[in-house]
């Protein structure tokens, strides 16, 4: 699978590349150029990309905003469970702002949100499911799934090596097995300087589907993420997904914001829905921008 590459750029961190047709702002420098949204805008021209997308720190919105990056969605204490984020988009191709059934987007939206106070039953009386963080000798399993999930995904989960890399570094995976086989997946990527962790990489395989393990799943990487002190938890999700909006809904997540035709998945560009939750209650940050 073609990738982007995840490198150092004027002292942020970066990945870019043809296969999301993007840069994605993955972190930004603590004390960036003052010119560095336009030279992000520079990069992405000069690479032939339409799209910037942006993670920023609330008090660095001013200058973004003044470059023509729009605000997508917000997650209130982002960092330390104090300071917000801005996820940002730059578009140097206006075709990739228009998304062909916004009004089916704001459907799904509306169904979700409807669900919010849906019941979480138990997962299952008779103990046919066991949730449980995964280990290194699950890796081929957990690739198995993920190629079978998705035609396409923003990083390469469906490769060992990357599993492997990121479970030693910063993501926490976790799993529902039956009879001793993984049957559902999905992650923690955590980001411990900040605080926060991003729930990710659902994947249930179709034979166990209606057994809500991608809701009990994350409710229990909720219960991890506390004990790591981890004070706010958030999602990027497919905007075009029923199931998956329902499931941050259901469990107490806030809908942030819409990323219009960001992130290659499922075999196309689609638009992302951004939740989430505060899983330790601070004092609510103040807005510089």
């Amino acid at each position: 699978m073609l990738k982007d590459r995840v490198e150092e750029y004027q002292g942020s961190i970066i990945q870019h590349g043809s296969y999301n047709d993007r840069i994605y702002l993955m972190r930004l420098a603590d004390q960036p150029p003052a010119n560095f949204p336009g030279q992000l805008i520079q990069l992405s021209k000069t690479k032939g990309y339409s799209k910037i997308f942006a993670k920023v720190p609330e008090n660095e919105a001013v200058r973004f905003l003044q470059a023509g990056f729009v605000k997508e969605a917000e997650i209130l204490g982002f960092f330390s469970g104090m300071r917000a984020a801005l996820f940002m988009g730059y578009y140097t191709d206006k075709a990739r702002e228009q998304e062909d059934d916004p009004a089916q987007l704001e459907n799904i939206l509306h169904i979700a949100q409807e669900k919010r106070k849906t019941a979480v039953q138990p997962l299952d009386d008779a103990g046919r499911f066991r949730l449980r963080r995964c280990i290194r000798q699950d890796i081929p399993a957990m690739a198995a799934i993920y190629q079978q999930t998705f035609a396409s995904y923003p990083f390469p989960i469906h490769e060992e090596d990357y599993l492997l890399e990121t479970m030693q570094s910063n993501v926490a995976y976790f799993g529902a097995e039956t009879n001793g086989e993984l049957v559902a997946l999905a992650s923690a990527e955590m980001d411990r300087e900040a605080a926060n962790a991003e729930m990710t990489d659902f994947a249930t395989l179709p034979e166990q589907a209606g057994h809500n393990l991608s809701l009990h799943l994350l409710q229990r990487m909720e219960q991890a993420m506390q004990a790591e002190k981890v004070r706010t938890a958030y999602t990027i999700a497919r905007a075009a997904s029923p199931a998956m909006n329902i499931t941050f809904a259901r469990a107490g997540y806030n809908f942030a914001g819409r990323l219009k035709n960001n992130t290659n998945i499922s075999g196309k560009i689609e638009s992302m829905n951004v939740w989430y939750k505060p899983l330790i209650q601070v004092p609510e940050a103040i807005r510089t921008y």
